[in-house]
């Protein structure tokens, strides 16, 4: 079934916004759910088209109102701010899938970048199309694809993963269910957590090239290309840098394979068993080499056993 988009309503005031020091005033908006792309960083890198559908809307629903608030401020864009984010989704969704059904025109969007990318928009884009309500994209900046094109790693493909888990044995093992994947990977990292994550992913995937992306855009806009060891090393000696993180990791080399023999198993889990449980170590090593879990976890048991007879 094909939806009709609704006409632009004729009422509306004619809204304005301010752009490089010219009014312009913004096309009358249809009704429906606009998901707007903002900049990443530099407040010049948003459309004439973006900034015409933030100021037509009759609400700008925005994941953090205080940071949209200073970009709209920017252009002169009055249009109200409604806070959407996950901690308030669930009780709002209900109210802006209302409003859209009155035929309201709202613009949903995140922090900076595209929405719906590590933000809570999903839902309401699900539950926007299941009401019948238009949903439309204005498109524009993309933390992921900014990083992705000035990484220098292939670009041909590429599997955004988001956030890893924040502890050493799940993100190692998350790792290992990616070392397949015959693109770049993509991660978006905490600062404080960047050593221990490139440590581990040298771990798990050996010597890839691999670029650190950092506060792209923005006036101290850094990109360090390097073996994940030897980026792993340098952040390490370095301590956590500041700002917002992008790491990108090479694809697996042609023919690339995760040594499994009886001494690089051994090897794996001790090192494993240094840092964790033997239960822990074992689904690590397993998630590590693709042998089977209960195979890993009898080779631990009996290390473990001959460890204790050793004088």
């Amino acid at each position: 079934m094909t939806i009709e988009r609704p006409k632009a309503r004729p009422h509306r005031e004619p809204s304005r916004f301010t752009a490089f020091g010219l009014a312009a005033e913004a096309e009358p908006l249809a009704p429906g759910l606009h998901l707007v792309a903002t900049p990443i960083g530099n407040l010049k890198d948003i459309s004439f088209r973006a900034l015409g559908t933030l100021a037509a809307a009759d609400a700008v629903l925005a994941e953090d109102t205080r940071v949209t608030k200073t970009l709209l401020a920017h252009y002169g864009i009055t249009t109200p701010l409604v806070p959407y984010h996950e901690h308030n989704a669930a009780t709002m969704r209900p109210k802006v899938i209302a409003r859209l059904r009155q035929g309201e025109a709202l613009a949903l969007v995140s922090d900076a970048g595209t929405p719906l990318v590590s933000d809570p928009g999903f839902k309401l884009v699900e539950e926007a199309l299941a009401a019948g309500v238009t949903v439309s994209t204005v498109p524009g900046p993309s933390a992921v694809l900014t990083a992705l094109v000035v990484s220098g790693l292939p670009t041909d493909r590429f599997f955004f993963e988001g956030f890893l888990p924040p502890k050493s044995a799940a993100r190692r093992a998350r790792f290992a269910a990616l070392a397949g994947v015959p693109g770049t990977l993509v991660f978006f990292e905490s600062p404080r957590r960047l050593p221990e994550m490139l440590a581990d992913a040298a771990a798990v995937l050996g010597p890839r090239p691999a670029a650190v992306a950092r506060e792209l855009t923005k006036a101290f806009e850094s990109v360090r290309r390097d073996t994940l060891l030897r980026l792993a090393e340098s952040f390490a000696a370095e301590g956590p840098p500041k700002g917002e993180i992008v790491v990108l990791i090479g694809p697996p080399a042609e023919g690339e394979t995760r040594p499994a023999s009886a001494a690089d198993l051994d090897e794996r889990l001790r090192a494993a068993m240094a840092k964790h449980s033997l239960k822990d170590a074992a689904a690590l090593v397993a998630a590590e080499t693709g042998l089977p879990k209960r195979e890993v976890y009898a080779r631990a048991l009996a290390l473990t056993a001959a460890a204790g007879e050793a004088p």
